[in-house]
């Protein structure tokens, strides 16, 4: 398949503009050491603090829950309720990316 998604360019791309991703996506966060902490949007949560998010790698966890990833895209298909390739898309165009992965279907 010649039109696959490029995630180590988005992911690289996402990385590099994260605190505007992160205020975008979790408006309200907060920073707090290295991590972003906020309210988790998947959920009822009621306080922040379970849900954070590394600002520098974007390594994630939501600890009350369990959930977590590593990257950009795996956080957006997580919040988006998305598969990765979905939330690559998603980011790639919030970014101004041209992915080369076009849908077919």
């Amino acid at each position: 398949m010649k039109d696959r998604l490029d995630f180590d360019k988005i992911n690289a791309a996402a990385l590099a503009n994260l605190p505007a991703i992160l205020n975008r996506l979790l408006p309200g966060s907060k920073t707090i050491g290295r991590d972003v902490v906020a309210l988790n949007p998947t959920r009822g949560d009621k306080r922040p603090g379970s849900f954070r998010i590394n600002r520098y790698n974007c390594k994630w966890a939501d600890f009350a829950t369990g959930d977590k990833g590593g990257d950009p895209v795996s956080l957006v298909a997580y919040l988006a309720g998305v598969s990765q390739g979905e939330a690559a898309r998603l980011l790639a165009q919030m970014l101004g990316l041209d992915t080369g992965g076009h849908r077919h279907g």
